[in-house]
């Protein structure tokens, strides 16, 4: 008895629309996996309050919600003007390192003194991923000048991107180190690092944490050119990608990131790591109840390529209709997945892994006998993500000993996380627990044919095992 469940993990960005415990509850019921907020905003006296009821809605009603930190991360902006300055087409616009009080003409300040060397005449600046653009026109000692494209308004603290450029900012702030050990103290699951350009950086956050004793995993963020270049090392020493498609369709031309999205997903799925795809997904439901067609598209097509997870930003922060965008995600993903065709085939590469092996085994046996579904028992964690890896037609129900490792998998493909103390002098007990809790909840029911993955005594050894029940 396989019943309709959702494989693709939804994860919403908490805000001001969504920041009490009634709307959190709303979201985990209506199909939120993954609770993210974003420290570009907010205090951490108000993260911590949201952080804190996530955790107590989980322990009330069972749920495993995970905690996402997304780090602010360095960043180009332009200064504090005292008025917006209208720009027209022809207009010239003036980037300054000079500190002073007040900028005559159409000139501004700008936070990042490097700019000057990281930008060339005759690039391409752009305001706010896009909404205006910039033709760099000359370069003194200390300004940019540059010429408007297109009719705009400038107002203050505005976001700036070098197209086709990374600029050369450090790694992580200042104010990124004091959220993440924030973020520690918190106990929050998921730590997802902003403009991550190589893997040393992403490679140092890890020591940093397993120095402060926290087992948080690490996502890289992937949104500019120089990410996209070393995109193989990242991958390999990250825990989990996002192809955050906003700053990366800034720095790229709009065209290629369709197929850098691509090649992204295909790359995380090749290598086992969980991948989500972020940015716009329903930008237009931040004002209308309804979402366009193209929106509807992308959902469709990001599901199709199996993504591990899509995200929403503004939509579920501070966007009208938060619920309902939740809603539209969850409906247009299950009706994706439920039209895919059911290949047999686990396509995944051998790893001269026992456990991996084992695990691929599993899953080419469930679906070579349509199994119900496949029970998982995973004290590491390491086995939940290589079954999500090989993208089994049949649920996933994993199952921890604790419920930190029920709220990492929640960001993993297909995977159904249970908390059960394993019984280690014997494992059958605990597979016949498991089997009740599924009956208990509906998930599988008398007759119902399950592939069991878990350890197994033979003459008092533990070994790996795969075993086919008939539920009874």
């Amino acid at each position: 008895m396989t019943t309709m469940l959702r494989n693709t993990k939804i994860v919403c960005t908490i805000g001001p629309k969504t920041a009490n415990k009634e709307m959190l509850l709303a979201l985990a019921h209506g199909g939120m996996n993954v609770a993210r907020l974003n420290f570009s905003h907010g205090t951490h006296e108000w993260h911590g309050t949201i952080i804190d009821l996530v955790h107590e809605i989980n322990a009330e009603y069972n749920l495993h919600v995970a905690v996402m930190l997304d780090t602010k991360g360095p960043e180009i902006r332009s200064g504090d003007v005292v008025q917006p300055i209208v720009l027209k087409k022809g207009d010239h616009l003036t980037f300054t390192i000079e500190k002073k009080a007040i900028y005559e003409g159409n000139t501004v300040s700008i936070n990042y003194d490097g700019f000057l060397e990281d930008v060339s005449v005759g690039d391409i600046v752009l305001v706010d991923s896009g909404i205006m653009n910039l033709h760099v026109i000359e370069k003194t000692t200390t300004d940019v000048i540059c010429e408007v494209l297109e009719d705009g308004t400038l107002t203050s603290r505005r976001h700036l991107n070098i197209r086709g450029k990374s600029a050369n900012l450090p790694a992580i702030t200042e104010k990124d180190w004091e959220d993440i050990d924030f973020g520690i103290s918190k106990n929050v699951d998921l730590f997802a690092l902003s403009f991550v350009n190589d893997a040393p950086v992403v490679q140092r956050l890890k020591h940093y944490l397993a120095e402060k004793g926290s087992h948080a995993h690490v996502m890289s963020k992937i949104e500019s050119v120089d990410g996209v270049k070393n995109i193989d090392a990242i991958i390999a020493i990250s825990d989990s990608i996002m192809v955050a498609r906003g700053d990366l369709g800034a720095e790229l031309p709009v065209e290629d990131v369709p197929m850098v999205e691509t090649d992204i997903v295909n790359l995380c799925r090749d290598a086992g790591k969980p991948v989500v795809v972020a940015t716009q997904l329903l930008e237009s439901m931040m004002v209308n109840p309804t979402p366009t067609r193209a929106e509807v598209t992308d959902i469709f097509y990001a599901v199709s390529l199996q993504a591990d997870a899509i995200m929403m930003s503004g939509e579920t922060a501070n966007g009208n209709y938060p619920l309902k965008a939740l809603e539209t995600m969850q409906t247009v993903a299950l009706k994706t997945e439920s039209t895919q065709r059911l290949d047999k085939t686990v396509s995944v590469e051998t790893k001269n892994n026992l456990k991996f092996e084992i695990t691929v085994g599993a899953a080419v046996i469930s679906n070579n006998i349509e199994a119900d579904g496949l029970v998982v028992f995973s004290a590491t964690g390491e086995t939940a993500q290589l079954m999500a890896q090989c993208r089994p037609n049949a649920p996933q129900y994993i199952f921890v000993p604790t419920a930190q490792l029920a709220r990492r998998a929640a960001i993993l493909w297909g995977a159904r996380p249970y908390v059960l103390e394993f019984d280690e002098s014997n494992p059958e007990s605990s597979i016949r627990e498991a089997i009740e809790i599924l009956k208990k909840g509906g998930e599988c029911m008398f007759g119902d044919t399950l592939v069991v993955v878990s350890h197994v005594l033979t003459s008092n050894e533990s070994v790996h095992g795969v075993q086919v029940r008939e539920v009874k």
